[in-house]
């Protein structure tokens, strides 16, 4: 998409009404109005609030040192801050040879030194781009292996500002050379725009830029991708199972059969990634389960898929089923299909899930999706590879309890058992990604890093408790976040509670509230006083205080601890 296509585009969408107005700082080293044009449409179209404040012109570091600054009194939640490795070029050029030997090192921690103190004067996040890989071609071959020229020092900075932003919990790398290498350096950059308007990127590459800053904000508040929904015949392999049978399916290493291998060994990567996968396809169930269970080139196994749907009937309604299951928001869903006309029901009657117009030739399939980039993320635990084996004991549970009548005795049967425990150095980055990921069961919609999180844990002010749940059917993990303020020397403030809706109606937060209750009565505490603030998302909760025994006066909910009487619970203390 060019840059005019871009801005008729966001015409068509009207402003956002809900949801958090998320503030972003935009520092660049070269001229950045395209830049900042391309990220307010992007927002449009992709329903996220935004507003915008654009530093001057290479006016990155006095922007950030002097703290009389406007970007200051701005307020960010997030800082971007763009160089462009060709504004870089003269000041490279007038080094001398040690001076170009040690320009990367140089760069990177002049770079590190002001992001620590943005950090620490606007206690925001910073999203830092790295520099496209320019060759000058002075060295020729040995640019790569030549330590004084600028293609090395550039591929250097990109190496040390991984490991930078690896270090610093508050910042986050926006990969402008992957974009480059995948869209190609002829797109990235214009030279008559550069000679007449001195823009470094070419203004269609900055849509490519806006893309990408808008999914990363995107990622922070919580608008993410959970869940790839896959249809079978001509999908995840060529041919129809059952026209064709088991022996003639296209898979493997030789000729179209390796584009659909390939695509399943990506869609594998995900799932271990954290990415719940799901099968919709109109098929008999038997038939179409046997590829998984005897073709020797499938990647994937039933073991690797949490709800498997294969019958005949409208495929958006077997989604809502597979929604019901996963108990995730539909637009947490991306759906693949060959076949237009499926993709077009879907579109139709579940506008919110995301569903790709596939190529029609299946050699296109992977690198298309690659190019999307719908999975984006700021955020990863070792835990997350067990989500589908979670989902698949879910739906146990689901079948378990239709053979109860009431409610009590299925919840009793689970012998479910409870943790309620400050935070852990092990689980904060679990902790971290759960307030920004949950967006249901998520009283105030607060968003915090592994950094703020650890803040919390050692603050003198704060608590945080974390909740982990098993049963018979097999672990749930760490499934609720408790941090609580102390607002007075009787009160104490509930800043963030948010639930994993895997757990729902297992009473898991009156669980929460009896254990908290004991626990803040120790510390001297009164009064609990919680807060709903409503989304798009959230209306899950929004009786949540009410039905747990807070008094509402004004906005807030108060409970006192002295006539609490705790409730009973089929959860017992692990």
């Amino acid at each position: 998409m060019d840059f005019n296509t871009l801005r008729k585009q966001a015409k068509k969408y009207s402003a956002t009404e809900t949801g958090k107005t998320v503030r972003v700082a935009v520092l660049a080293n070269h001229a950045s109005q395209f830049l900042t044009k391309s990220v307010q449409y992007q927002a449009k179209i992709n329903n996220l609030n935004i507003e915008l404040y654009e530093a001057d012109y290479n006016q990155i570091q006095s922007t950030i040192v002097n703290p009389n600054s406007e970007m200051y009194a701005f307020k960010p939640d997030y800082v971007y801050i763009s160089h462009s490795a060709r504004k870089l070029i003269p000041r490279f050029y007038g080094l001398d040879a040690a001076g170009k030997r040690a320009f990367a090192s140089e760069f990177v921690s002049e770079l590190g030194s002001l992001v620590d103190l943005l950090a620490s004067r606007a206690g925001c996040q910073v999203i830092v781009s790295n520099l496209e890989e320019i060759d000058d071609s002075v060295f020729g071959s040995l640019g790569s292996t030549t330590v004084s020229s600028l293609l090395y020092q550039l591929r250097v900075i990109n190496t040390q500002l991984r490991t930078l932003c690896m270090e610093n919990r508050y910042l986050h790398l926006a990969d402008v050379q992957s974009l480059i290498l995948r869209k190609g350096y002829e797109q990235a950059f214009s030279p008559q725009q550069y000679i007449t308007a001195d823009l470094t990127f070419s203004t269609d590459f900055t849509v490519l830029l806006g893309e990408q800053l808008v999914q990363l904000l995107k990622a922070f508040t919580g608008d993410i991708k959970k869940c790839l929904i896959l249809d079978l015949d001509n999908t995840l392999w060529g041919g129809i199972i059952g026209d064709d049978g088991l022996e003639n399916i296209q898979l493997g290493d030789l000729g179209i059969g390796k584009a659909f291998s390939d695509l399943q060994k990506w869609a594998k990567q995900l799932k271990n990634r954290g990415i719940i996968l799901a099968v919709c396809s109109k098929n008999q169930e038997m038939l179409a389960k046997e590829p998984f269970e005897k073709h020797p080139d499938m990647a994937l196994s039933l073991d690797d898929i949490a709800v498997f749907v294969a019958n005949w009937s409208n495929k958006a309604d077997n989604i809502r089923y597979i929604k019901e299951v996963l108990n995730i928001g539909y637009d947490s869903m991306v759906f693949l299909d060959d076949n237009p006309a499926e993709r077009d029901i879907v579109k139709g009657e579940l506008p919110e899930v995301s569903v790709p117009d596939l190529p029609g030739d299946p050699a296109e399939y992977l690198p298309f999706l690659m190019n999307l980039n719908l999975f984006e993320t700021i955020s990863y635990s070792e835990n997350d590879s067990d989500r589908t084996r979670q989902y698949q004991e879910e739906a146990k549970r689901k079948a378990l309890s239709k053979s109860f009548t009431d409610m009590s005795g299925f919840l009793d049967s689970l012998d479910m058992k409870g943790t309620f425990e400050p935070f852990s150095d092990f689980d904060i980055a679990r902790i971290a990604q759960l307030t920004q990921r949950s967006n249901q069961f998520n009283l105030r919609t607060v968003r915090y890093t592994d950094s703020e999180i650890a803040d919390i844990r050692e603050g003198e002010n704060s608590i945080g408790f974390s909740v982990k749940l098993s049963d018979k059917f097999g672990d749930y993990g760490l499934i609720s976040v408790l941090i609580g303020r102390k607002q007075s020397e009787e009160e104490l403030f509930i800043d963030t509670w948010i639930m994993s809706c895997r757990v729902l109606e297992r009473g898991v937060e009156k669980y929460v509230l009896n254990r908290l209750v004991d626990e803040v009565k120790k510390l001297g505490f009164k009064s609990i006083v919680g807060e709903y603030l409503p989304t798009r998302k959230n209306g899950l909760v929004k009786d949540h205080y009410h039905n747990l025994g807070f008094v509402q006066k004004e906005n807030l909910w108060y409970l006192d601890l002295n006539s609490y009487q705790g409730f009973d619970v089929s959860i017992t203390m692990a």
